[in-house]
């Protein structure tokens, strides 16, 4: 989706409209992008940011539970007692609250180290029986960070983001080769359109363990439907056994 920019009222009604649309395509799980609430109106975050993410938490459950759909759902600013931090949210398609992961690396070239404070949790949870992790937009370029999590079970990685056109190469190439190199699905949700300073990617993808693309979109708003299957996973982690071929004694 694109993001109104430090308009959290209209963004509400942007994403009331595309879970209707998932519902209707019988969609089983959805992904949001970050920051969707407010974009990256950072100076404002004093007046706009959520208080304890509570109204977008409220919101989530009440989707979640009204389309039976889970929500991986995207971040939000969240004022908390620190700061403001850059939070995910994960509501199960029963209106629980599962998870809450803030991003743990924090952007300098787009200024986030002067707004927001930094994370200092994993993202592990768990839905339907499947462990599961969830990052924020810069975590990608952190091989270490999210291998960690697939060392602790994760099967399928999720990724919100606002990653600017600019560098739609190093996205596409980042997000296959986490899946490759974990074995592991990787389902990444960005953002289109623009704000005032920065014209954004798009390219939404979901990539299969073996580093095959199932599905990705263009540069414009769309829903991007694809089906996983993760029996995959340690299928294919029999054919290359790289996790049993380490060799962690001479890593550190």
């Amino acid at each position: 989706m694109d993001i109104a920019f430090g308009d959290p009222e209209e963004n509400y009604k942007r994403v009331e409209k595309r879970l209707q649309e998932a519902a209707d395509n019988g969609c089983q799980l959805v992904v949001l992008p970050e920051l969707w609430t407010t974009g990256y109106d950072l100076t404002r975050l004093d007046e706009i940011a959520d208080d304890n993410a509570e109204a977008a938490i409220a919101f989530l459950k009440e989707q979640a539970q009204k389309h039976q759909l889970h929500l991986v759902g995207g971040s939000v600013a969240n004022r908390k007692e620190q700061g403001v931090e850059n939070t995910l949210l994960v509501i199960s398609k029963d209106g629980q609250l599962v998870k809450t992961y803030s991003k743990l690396h924090l952007f300098r070239l787009m200024e986030e180290e002067k707004f927001l404070q930094a994370g200092n949790e994993d993202g592990l949870f768990m839905l339907d029986g499947e462990q599961m992790a969830a990052f924020i937009c810069y975590d990608i370029r952190f091989p270490e960070w999210m291998r960690k999590h697939v060392l602790n079970g994760a099967n399928v990685l999720f990724v919100p983001a606002e990653w600017p056109l600019a560098r739609v190469d190093h996205w596409r190439t980042l997000l296959i080769a986490r899946a490759i190199e974990n074995q592991s699905y990787v389902v990444a949700c960005n953002r289109s359109g623009a704000d005032p300073n920065n014209k954004f990617a798009g390219h939404s993808i979901i990539v299969d363990p073996w580093g095959e693309v199932i599905a990705e979109a263009g540069e414009n708003e769309e829903l991007l439907i694809g089906e996983i299957d993760t029996e995959k996973v340690p299928e294919i982690r029999k054919r290359i056994p790289i996790f049993e071929d380490r060799r962690t004694e001479f890593y550190s």
